[in-house]
């Protein structure tokens, strides 16, 4: 069992890290190079990232992650991490409430509103100023929360 759940833990603390670089990314520079596109211009460059993003690989990485996750939420509850129980409930709970959730509550809905829109309209132009500042405040929530998971899965390796 603990090679099991020091393997759980190492593939959460790099599936967590490899999203914690993902929103990073978009937190540091892309958001900043696409809003200094024209609205036209900013908008289709996201929705066509918000259509190639879904793809096997990045539903393995962000979906898996939660899956494992889980596991090590329920092996710490029932007492099978011998002193890694807090670790390894920051790392879940930071990673399925920072990361999950936050996206299917707040960047998905926003993402969906950003790809119903014309970009050469001024509907579209409206919705793009928004869009960048609340997108990009919830992908600062998703970085750090991510960082913070990682970060508890690697102390919970110690």
């Amino acid at each position: 069992m603990d090679r099991l759940l020091f393997a759980l833990t190492f593939v959460a603390a790099l599936g967590c890290g490899l999203m914690a670089g993902l929103f990073f990314t978009f937190s540091t520079f892309v958001m900043t190079a696409l809003g200094r596109l024209p609205p036209a211009g900013g908008i289709s460059a996201m929705q066509s990232i918000n259509v190639a993003i879904l793809n096997p690989v990045f539903f393995t990485v962000f979906f898996g992650t939660a899956v494992v996750c889980m596991v090590l939420a329920v092996a710490a509850f029932l007492g099978w991490s011998e002193g890694r129980t807090v670790a390894l409930l920051a790392g879940s709970l930071l990673y399925l409430a920072g990361s999950i959730l936050v996206t299917m509550l707040f960047n998905v809905p926003l993402n969906n509103a950003l790809a119903a829109v014309d970009p050469a309209s001024a509907d579209g132009a409206s919705l793009w100023t928004r869009y960048l500042t609340t997108w990009t405040s919830w992908n600062h929530v998703r970085t750090i929360a991510c960082l913070g998971a990682a970060a508890a899965f690697t102390l919970a390796l110690r």
